[in-house]
């Protein structure tokens, strides 16, 4: 569970303005179901989530409509929401859609990036080894520290690709895929150690060696994929 204290106003005397309490409804919640917290097709009745989080139904809503958006939460008229449900055909469809997009845009990052995207990728991988070298290799792939180290890399691999819009797509596919990450690391006999994959395509985008660089973002993305596929069967 995932609790955040009220700072609707925080920084504001600094005049910086805080995250709304719609924001941190917004990130509490999400990071819940990516985590794998709250299953999917959990039912996310008002009353349960204003006792959990500790926000009142208007932050809530505002919260749930976002990731409905998002297609972390499904909302229906009369039966109101629900953590998305999985199954082995989406698990698929992500995954076949997020090698389209990231290794595209990863070629693109290698073509264009300077040397502030060579900095970005060696410090998210850095910031990365140096959490997973102070955690439990079986508990780090559902904690919530390292769900953002690992999307924070991803993300920095492709960070030079020239299009928000690819780089939106990338995340909201990689955030589509944790969900299954997550329930699988939890129930898997033993963890899987990316580590050493994680670093060749470090090493592959700072040689701009995109034939290679490829080939390691596919097998890495599609080696999960077969893993979580093989719980879900």
């Amino acid at each position: 569970m995932t609790l955040l204290v009220k700072t609707a106003d925080a920084g504001a005397a600094n005049g910086e303005a805080g995250p709304t309490l719609s924001d941190q409804a917004y990130l509490a919640l999400r990071s819940d179901i990516l985590s794998g917290d709250i299953e999917p097709g959990t039912k996310l009745k008002m009353e349960d989530l204003q006792r959990r989080y500790e926000f009142s139904s208007s932050p809530l809503r505002e919260a749930l409509n976002r990731l409905a958006a998002e297609q972390i939460v499904t909302a229906d008229e009369r039966r109101g929401f629900r953590a998305a449900r999985i199954s082995l055909a989406d698990l698929r469809d992500i995954t076949n859609f997020r090698l389209i997009l990231e290794i595209s845009a990863f070629e693109a990052s290698m073509d264009r990036g300077g040397a502030e995207w060579e900095a970005g990728v060696i410090s998210a991988r850095h910031m990365l080894d140096d959490l997973e070298n102070m955690m439990p290799a079986k508990t780090r792939s559902f904690d919530r520290v390292w769900i953002e180290r690992h999307k924070s890399f991803h993300i920095a691999l492709i960070a030079a690709c020239g299009s928000s819009r690819l780089l939106g797509a990338c995340s909201a596919m990689f955030d589509q895929s944790q969900r299954y990450r997550s329930l699988w690391a939890k129930r898997r006999p033993a963890p899987r150690n990316a580590g050493p994959e994680h670093r060749r395509l470090m090493e592959a985008a700072l040689r701009r060696d995109k034939v290679v660089g490829k080939q390691i973002l596919s097998q890495h993305i599609q080696k999960t994929a077969d893993q979580v596929s093989e719980f879900l069967s």
